[in-house]
This record gives C-alpha cells, structure tokens and sequence, in this order.
C-alpha cells in the first residue's frame, strides 16, 4: 500500500449542470456520491444519445443553485448503521424522493422547488424556445459514463501555467478533489488501472481518464466562456483530465481523508 495524498475536498451536484455544493462527508455508494445528479433536465430538441440540457446549452444555467430541503439528511442513506451492522457489503436503502427535495435558488434570487414548472419555464425561457424541458429524476443519479469522477489540484495548476492564467478546480465539476503532495500534474493518470482507498471503509476502482468537453471552459461564479483551457487539454492532454471511477466497497468518506493505493 502507498498513500499518495489526501481528499482535499467533496462536491456533489444535486442537479446536472447546474452549481455544485462542497461537503464535509458524504456516503460513496456503487451509484457513486449520495445525492449527486438526482435531477436532471431533458431538451426535447437535444440530440437522441444525449438528450439532457446542460451548460453546453445555456451557460448560466451552472448559476442555478440547488439544496437539500432537508440538508442534514442529505449526506447517507437513512439505514446505513444497520446495514453496515448486518455483514460487510450489503447495499443501504436510499431515501425516497419525499425526503430528498430539492430547491433551486436562480441567479435573480428567486427559489423554486425543482420540480415547479415555473423553473422548467424560465430555463426555456432563457433558451429561447417555447416548450419547456422536462425534469427527470433517479433514486441514484444521472452520471454522465461513471459514477464517480476524481481531479487533483495538481492538475489544475499545471494547467494554468499551461494557458497562463489561474484555472479553478471547480470548472471539471468532479466529485473528488485530490491533493497529491509533490506530484505533477496529470498524476492521477498513472493510477487509472488502480485501486484506491479514501478514508476507512471505500475503496474505488479507477477505470479510465475523463475526456472533458465545453464545460469546463465556463467559469463556476460567472459563466463566462475561455475556450484556451479545452483547447490546450486537447492539444496537450488527448482532451483529458482527471479520471473516473466506480466504487468497490461503500462507505463514508470525509474531507482530509487519505488517499491510499492498494
């Protein structure tokens, strides 16, 4: 085994492409982080592989900013302590969408429960069209290939000295912001093909680099579009950075966690 840095921090995003949120802890299920990308947006217009409005679309749509009603609930599933009590492995009940709604605070200010239709609206409304996307819900998440996404700050700035400029973490929305100590950037390349432990108790299989598209070129706090990071990731990286992952063994991880190799 060789530990190889820490988790720096935690981030979920209750609905895909819009604000994400940074957490303390949070349970790592084989669907991925608890509560991430439960909502999503379909565009009746968008393409048939890919039918779900994203910032791609409409920028400011990553300005849109969603909670957990109920936020202290929001973090594991209800059952964990007695099914982790049973035997190792056994799956927990996730809540009910009852006791995990979600609101969104608009840019404006103004909050809408996600599923009021004045929200799907003012998304069309934003777009320019006249019907409305339609919101989908799933008890464990509308991950776009895996279920778990990680990035190391190391990366990000390598990147930045790459295009000259500082380049915030947050734009490759990942799930799991690594620390690697004195590593290079594009570290976590290395291990996908690896097993990591994060924490005490999950253990995550690294599958494949994360090829990275125009989202990353929005800017977290404003929207605003710099097309020189995809680009230099394309020129420079194969389009990629960071990795994905699934999760082998469930449990809680925390922020500061320690990233071990095994």
């Amino acid at each position: 085994m060789s530990d190889i840095g820490s988790v720096e921090s935690l981030w979920r995003y209750p609905v895909k492409s819009m604000h994400g949120e940074a957490l303390e802890q949070v349970f790592f299920g084989f669907s991925g982080v608890y509560g991430d990308r439960l909502c999503v947006f379909h565009d009746t217009q968008g393409r048939a592989g890919f039918p779900w409005l994203t910032g791609r679309e409409l920028r400011d749509m990553i300005l849109f900013t969603p909670r957990f009603r109920d936020a202290a609930n929001s973090y594991m599933p209800p059952n964990l302590e007695a099914a982790q009590n049973l035997a190792p492995g056994v799956a927990p009940m996730y809540a009910s969408a009852d006791d995990l709604v979600i609101d969104v605070n608009t840019p404006s200010g103004t909050t809408f429960a996600v599923d009021d239709p004045a929200l799907a609206q003012l998304l069309a409304t934003q777009l320019g069209r006249s019907s409305a996307p339609q919101l989908r819900r799933s008890d464990k998440g509308f991950a776009d290939c895996r279920p778990l996404s990680l990035f190391s700050l190391q990366t990000a700035r390598q990147l930045g000295s790459e295009v000259g400029f500082e380049v915030d973490p947050r734009r490759f929305r990942a799930n799991v912001y690594l620390d690697l100590g004195d590593a290079e950037g594009f570290a976590e390349d290395a291990l996908v093909g690896q097993r990591l432990q994060l924490g005490e108790q999950v253990v995550i299989s690294v599958l494949e680099r994360d090829p990275r598209c125009a989202m990353v070129t929005l800017d977290p706090d404003t929207a605003e579009s710099n097309p020189k990071i995809l680009r230099q990731i394309a020129q420079g990286h194969e389009t990629s950075a960071g990795v994905y992952g699934a999760v082998l063994s469930e449990g809680i991880v925390r922020s500061g966690d320690r990233v071990i190799v095994l």
